[in-house]
């Protein structure tokens, strides 16, 4: 009996090795990649380290407990009821002197501004995992593909979690991309899936680059984590300043609070938009996502005109109700010191023609 259970856990063992073996799942660096990583000042010990001490899960919680509740108690309103409203925008037959925005569900969104074409955390893949049939996109939420992505200018990729690096989309997107900005060590997996490595530019926080005719863009901290697998922190996670000839935009990545915020906007704000994350969150991980309470303070930290909410509608990654974090984002903007932009899936916002948005959730 004992050696047939050792035998079966010895296949379970091969079968996870095997399954994990998949081009999904990205490349490993060299040790001269490595190498270049340790220049990096928040590189210690082998990984990636955030500004300040941020555990995976807060003193009050554990792993037993916390993934009891996620598989027994989620909500019963953690998916839409039906499908959710959607609109399909022409980003292909856009207006050259256009400045929009669209986005995709959860933290995938494009941008067109000032003549340049910005893609952001792209998941057209109905999934955010490495099994397909789980975490599954909404129903109505994955209206868009690769194949209705113009010719990017320049793919940000925030950090290399599923629900933001998805294989077969940027698999998908590789000939319409001319450039990759991401942090560092995420650049190993698009190597990995055939990216030439002359347009991947992967940053470490503070670190900036200038485009041709006016832009700049600058990798700024964020307080969470990556890996794709059982091994973290070996890439950097990031947000990123957006600076266009007309604008300067915030492009959060997912961040728990912390006092990154008020020094990016010390630094580097105003901004005419911050993109913020506002879902997904739980008190066991208030650490590396923001909760209820932190989103309009980050908001004021950064010094931001407008907000968009994102990392919410299309997936369910957390306990919380499906609309919950857009409910909830809504109430503590509702005074209306700061603009809160809530468009819905697929619909083009105008920058220099902003239209009122509707609270489409509402009965979903």
């Amino acid at each position: 009996m004992f050696l047939t259970l050792i035998c079966l856990l010895l296949l379970v063992v091969l079968a996870v090795y095997t399954f994990m073996q998949r081009p999904e799942f990205g490349g490993k660096p060299s040790a001269a990649e490595i190498a270049s990583y340790r220049k990096s000042q928040g590189y210690l010990g082998g990984q990636f380290q955030n500004l300040s001490p941020t555990p995976s899960l807060a003193k009050d919680a554990n792993i037993a407990s916390v993934m009891y509740r996620f598989f027994f108690k989620k909500s019963v309103r953690n998916k839409p009821k039906e499908a959710l409203p959607s609109e399909k925008t022409d980003l292909r037959n856009l207006r050259p002197d256009e400045n929009a925005l669209v986005w995709f569900g959860h933290s995938s969104y494009f941008l067109q501004m000032d003549g340049k074409k910005f893609l952001v955390d792209p998941v057209f893949s109905g999934s955010a995992s490495p099994i397909p049939a789980t975490t599954k996109a909404f129903t109505g939420s994955d209206v868009y593909s690769a194949d209705d992505m113009p010719e990017i200018d320049v793919l940000f990729l925030t950090h290399d979690h599923w629900d933001h690096l998805d294989y077969q989309t940027v698999l998908k997107l590789k000939p319409k991309v001319k450039q990759v900005i991401t942090g560092l060590g995420t650049g190993v997996h698009l190597r990995s899936w055939g990216y030439d490595p002359a347009i991947i530019l992967e940053m470490d926080w503070w670190d900036h680059v200038y485009l041709n005719s006016g832009f700049k863009i600058q990798a700024t901290p964020a307080r969470h984590f990556s890996g794709r697998g059982f091994k973290r922190n070996g890439s950097l996670w990031t947000s990123f300043v957006l600076e266009t000839p007309s604008r300067k935009i915030f492009l959060g990545g997912d961040s728990g609070y912390d006092f990154h915020f008020a020094e990016i906007g010390g630094k580097l704000g105003p901004f005419d938009l911050a993109i913020l994350e506002c879902g997904q969150y739980n008190a066991d991980w208030r650490y590396i996502h923001m909760v209820p309470g932190q989103w309009l303070q980050a908001a004021r930290d950064l010094d931001a005109k407008a907000v968009l909410p994102v990392h919410w509608g299309k997936f369910a990654l957390a306990l919380h109700a499906w609309d919950e974090p857009i409910t909830q984002i809504s109430s503590e903007f509702e005074a209306g010191e700061i603009p809160l932009w809530t468009p819905m899936i697929g619909e083009k916002v105008d920058f220099d023609n902003r239209l009122p948005f509707a609270q489409w959730w509402k009965g979903v």
